[in-house]
């Protein structure tokens, strides 16, 4: 009887994440940029970890298709976020492994980047990509700052609301801009907020909340025993001088300090 062999088929797997180049060693534009990619980033951090899914990154490769791989081209979003998927590290983003793209891409807008985010990258994530929202932000001009939601296939402008926000439907938040510091940078900055206009705390920020929570606590406990310190003080100088005044109509020490229920010797005081 003759042994058959099945000839194995020539099937190629697409690559996985720990197989492709997760970082093209290209810093960003400024220090403002970086800071502002952190501040978006981080302002989810806590809100992400309420949840039991979810997913933050920024300036990491994100890979839509094979042909992007075999062009090397690269480049992915300043930054995006993605529900509905296992908490956890990743190299990169990749959506054969995920099964899912980004539910929300932000690009920061430069003078070399500003045509290429505004047209090409935009098709992108709107064809291939097919990203429920897109927005992008200049930190060096606040005016320049925009969002699309996909709409019958199409990116249509996300309009403000009351409370000058661009709102993110796909998270339930909203973007908004802040001014004040951040890293040490005075300027006006891209902020995750709630939809009550509160801007949604970084780490550290929350840290810094809950110290001078604490600060305050204990400041009022001071004053609380304080207040005790004194209403004790006064009450003992009232029975002083009740003291005294039995003194003065004839009274013993003895006789009084049964009344009063002070010491002797603090009567004789």
């Amino acid at each position: 009887m003759l042994e058959t062999t099945l000839a194995t088929p020539d099937i190629q797997l697409p690559p996985t994440q720990a197989q492709l180049p997760f970082d093209d060693g290209i810093p960003m534009e400024s220090a403002r940029h970086k800071a502002q990619m952190d501040l978006l980033i981080n302002g989810l951090i806590p809100w992400l970890e309420q949840r039991e899914d979810g997913y933050v990154g920024g300036n990491m490769f994100v890979y839509y298709s094979l042909a992007q791989v075999r062009n090397k081209d690269f480049k992915g979003p300043d930054f995006f976020a993605v529900l509905g998927v296992p908490k956890g590290e990743r190299r990169s983003w990749v959506v054969w492994e995920e099964e899912k793209a980004p539910d929300v891409v932000i690009e920061l807008l430069s003078d070399s980047t500003a045509a290429v985010d505004k047209n090409e990258k935009k098709l992108i994530y709107q064809n291939q990509m097919r990203v429920p929202e897109y927005f992008w932000y200049d930190p060096f001009n606040p005016d320049n700052f925009a969002g699309f939601a996909i709409q019958q296939s199409e990116y249509q402008p996300i309009a403000a609301n009351t409370q000058n926000q661009l709102v993110s439907k796909s998270l339930g938040l909203a973007l908004q801009l802040w001014q004040g510091n951040y890293q040490g940078i005075d300027a006006t900055w891209l902020r995750w907020a709630n939809l009550r206009g509160e801007v949604l705390p970084t780490p550290e920020e929350k840290q810094n909340q809950r110290a001078e929570q604490e600060r305050q606590r204990a400041e009022q406990e001071r004053q609380r025993a304080e207040q005790e310190r004194q209403r004790a003080d006064q009450a003992e100088s009232q029975l002083l001088q009740t003291a005294r005044n039995l003194l003065k109509t004839g009274m013993t020490v003895e006789q009084v300090t049964k009344l009063t229920g002070l010491s002797a010797s603090a009567i004789e005081k």
